[in-house]
């Protein structure tokens, strides 16, 4: 007997009700990393402790800085006193590439020249000294004036800040030095230079504007006048009549509108309104029964009520025959019903017809109007051709003749103005230094720490493959997991014998969610396995006996691991005979069984162990047995050798109702785990779920499930 049969649940159905239960479950993510942190505590508290040495150390050691901070304001237009328009555009102001185009003006190399030469940098000892700026080569030479201004240059630039303020014209200008009062006197200059730089470019004009604006006046004047009358001429010619046209605010047409085309206009809309009329005509005619013919209020009566008697109908002819005289008259009403409808569906079809035929003939007349003020049209468009381009001529004159007149009026005295640029704060002598900043440097290391920390840690959870919580074990293998047991520092059976420890409480509790695992409760015989040895499967398997036989229930405790057997280790007793010797073929079964020193259940020994446990397994007698046991005891529960690396467990798990799956926190990798599982499903074996053993109770949620009884009892 075994018991992979159709009397206990389908294993497909288990399995998928149990990954459905698993994946509805997922812990958090934040979760995770929750106690990924807590687990790696030591290691973060090394890196942020680390981080934040390094950046004490840095500020200690760092060089002070002074900065100091001049404010300008740049407007938008310049203060234009002679009320014109100077020669540069004053809409160049008014968008945001201006504001950029003056912080790129700040930061120039042209702009830290002057500022060099103002101050007379490059023979200054206490700049020079500042920033330890050599006056000579590599080989000693002293380097010319040029190199040395190039060099100052680019050293200014790097000790300088443009900040403008968000949402106003006002823009920091902020030099940094180890002299206080070298970033006062930069900072100072560079604003100032910056404004007579300014004032130099938009003092800059030609000399011969005002000439050559005097030529091109009495040019256009001449041409202007004959385009004029050219355009004139042609239209009367060719009788071109605009109904309307649109011109800009200069006065240039920019659209007309002729006679011809209004009218083809109209014709074109009228046409495409009654091809719409007609399409849709043409799809009522020939779809069958029309939109009009299921939309009609009085057919769809007349439908309802042949519906009704039809039922009635059929409700009769359940309980009568077909020449019942209630049974005729229905069937007479629904005839003249169906006659009424089809004389009806007719009469809509024929309105449809008629439809269509009126909107073709509408819409072949309006095709044969188009067509003629088409042809119309097109000889208008091509009189038009060459009326456009004296237009177009015309409005070009008009314009370049208004434009040039306009300036040549306001260049004379164009410039007169006010600098768009002011200085609204001027630099002072810093009281102290603004870099290093202790405060800054150490959030900084903290975040660099927290950083370095966070990388870390999840580099070290990415190495690390095992399974330290059974939250980590349910995501990762989607399995049950019956029960999470604390690492035990003493004696095993000590702890089981005590009913108040956690390790009693938490098998327990796997007990009980065994009882759940089937629809008949704990399930009558089932093994113990694990992936490797070691991981205390066959604590286990002896707690859930123990427990098992607290329930007043006959249990058996089978040591099947005949490769390691431990069962008889744990009570001191002789493995002188046992399952090896029952598959070997001795039958005495009842001599092999022995009683449990610590509850009322018993035992059945490894036996001696064989050269090929397998190919004892593999036979009919272990079947036999459990068949045997299942008569005599309510529970038989197998001690199953690990799964890796051999076939036993999966021999074993072919004669059970099911697996109950021991993992070791932190014990084999999860790629091992899900291995072993994999040939047990492809045994077709059930697994019931997963006990957790040795788990750390300080990482994890269940410490205060086994915490809480003890707890109130202080209280």
């Amino acid at each position: 007997m075994t018991y992979n049969d159709a009397s206990l649940v389908d294993r497909s159905e288990l399995f998928s009700s149990q990954e459905t239960v698993a994946q509805g479950s997922k812990t958090p993510l934040l979760l995770n990393y929750w106690r990924a942190f807590q687990r790696h505590k030591l290691v973060i508290a090394v890196i942020m402790i680390a981080c934040l040495i390094l950046g004490f150390l840095a500020t200690s050691l760092a060089e002070r800085q002074f900065t100091a901070t001049a404010t300008i304001e740049i407007s938008r237009q310049q203060q234009n006193v002679a009320n014109v328009e100077a020669v540069q555009p004053e809409d160049a102001g008014e968008t945001a590439e201006f504001y950029q185009t003056q912080y790129g003006l700040l930061r120039s190399r042209s702009l830290a020249d002057r500022v060099t030469r103002r101050l007379n940098l490059t023979s200054d000892p206490v700049f020079l000294s500042a920033f330890d700026l050599n006056v000579a080569d590599e080989n000693g030479n002293e380097v010319d004036n040029a190199e040395l201004r190039r060099r100052t240059a680019n050293l200014l630039l790097s000790q300088l800040q443009v900040e403008p303020l968000r949402g106003s014209g006002l823009v920091d200008i902020e030099f940094e030095s180890p002299d206080p009062e070298l970033s006062y006197r930069i900072a100072n200059s560079w604003a100032d230079e910056f404004i007579a730089s300014n004032q130099d470019r938009r003092f800059a004009s030609t000399s011969g504007a005002r000439e050559f604006l005097e030529q091109r006046l009495a040019d256009l004047r001449s041409r202007l006048e004959d385009s004029e009358r050219q355009l004139v001429t042609y239209a009367r010619q060719r009788e071109i009549i605009n109904v309307s046209s649109e011109r800009d605010g200069e006065g240039n047409a920019t659209s007309e509108r002729s006679l011809i085309s209004a009218e083809l206009e109209a014709l074109n809309n009228e046409l495409g309104r009654a091809t719409a009329a007609r399409i849709a005509a043409r799809s009522e005619m020939s779809a069958g029964p029309s939109r009009a013919v299921v939309e009609n209020s009085a057919l769809n009566s007349l439908r309802q009520r042949r519906a009704e008697l039809a039922a009635e109908y059929a409700n009769l002819l359940t309980r009568f025959e077909p020449e019942y005289p209630d049974a005729r008259a229905l069937k007479s009403q629904i005839d003249e019903l169906d006659s009424a409808i089809a004389s009806g569906e007719r009469r809509v079809t024929q309105v449809s017809a008629t439809n269509y035929e009126q909107a073709l003939q509408r819409e072949r007349a309006l095709q044969a109007q188009l067509q003629d003020v088409k042809e119309q049209l097109l000889q208008q468009q091509s009189d038009r051709i060459q009326y456009n381009i004296f237009q177009r001529d015309a409005d070009t004159n008009r314009q370049l003749y208004d434009a040039l007149l306009q300036r040549y009026k306001e260049i004379g005295v164009a410039g007169v103005g006010v600098s768009s640029i002011a200085i609204v704060d001027r630099a002072e002598i810093p009281r102290g230094p603004s870099s290093p900043n202790l405060l800054l440097n150490m959030l900084l290391a903290t975040l660099v720490g927290s950083v370095l920390s966070g990388l870390t840690v999840l580099a070290l959870e990415q190495i690390d493959q095992t399974l330290k919580t059974p939250e980590d074990a349910r995501d990762a293998l989607n399995l049950p997991i019956l029960g999470a047991i604390p690492e035990l520092d003493g004696d095993p059976i000590e702890a089981l014998e005590d009913v108040k420890s956690v390790q009693s409480e938490a098998y327990l509790n796997a007990r009980t969610n065994l009882s759940l695992a089937t629809e008949h409760g704990i399930p009558k015989a089932f093994t113990v396995t694990s992936t490797r040895q070691s991981e205390g499967k066959s604590t286990s398997a002896m707690a859930l006996c123990h427990s098992i036989a607290k329930l007043g229930r006959r249990a058996v405790l089978i040591d099947a691991d005949m490769r390691n057997p431990s069962i008889h280790r744990m009570f001191g007793g002789e493995n002188v005979h046992g399952l090896s010797s029952y598959l070997a073929g001795d039958n005495e079964v009842d001599a092999h069984i022995k009683p449990s020193p610590i509850g009322d259940w018993d035992m059945f020994y490894a036996g001696p162990i064989p050269p090929n446990p397998s190919d004892l397994l593999s036979g009919e007698r272990l079947s036999m047995l459990v068949s045997y046991l299942s008569k005599r005891y309510d529970h038989v529960i197998i001690d199953g050798p690990p799964l890796l690396g051999f076939a036993d467990g999966l021999l074993i798990a072919q004669v059970v109702e099911g697996v109950v799956y021991i993992l070791e926190a932190g014990g084999a990798k999860s790629g091992a785990i899900q291995s072993s599982l994999d040939r047990l499903y492809q045994a077709r074996a059930t697994v019931f779920g997963a006990i957790m053993t040795k788990l750390n109770m300080d990482s994890s949620d269940y410490s205060y499930q086994y915490t809480y009884g003890s707890d109130a009892e202080r209280d």
